[in-house]
């Protein structure tokens, strides 16, 4: 009986055991895999800080502007060029 009993107690505490190294295994798995989520997030974070300021320097209206006079040849109308439609 005591022999039995000494082999269950054998058997589950190596059964723990690997069951210990096995969350210790997995723990190192998903913490590899957010430490290089970490880092796509910060990469990808950079990245949009540099296209906002890339989009408010393409907003500009002196660049929209200028865009407008160099490309389309748009310029404001003169004053003879202006009509005011009244109901």
């Amino acid at each position: 009986m005591a022999r039995l009993l000494l082999s269950v107690l054998v058997v589950a505490n190596v059964v723990s055991a690997l069951a210990v190294v096995e969350a210790r295994h997995q723990h190192r798995q998903l913490f590899v895999q957010l430490s290089r989520l970490e880092r796509a997030r910060d990469e990808l974070n950079i990245e949009f800080g540099r296209l906002q300021l890339e989009q408010a320097t393409w907003a500009e209206s002196n660049r929209i502007d200028q865009v407008a006079r160099d490309r389309l040849g748009m310029k404001f109308p003169e004053g003879v060029e202006t009509v005011v439609i009244r109901p």
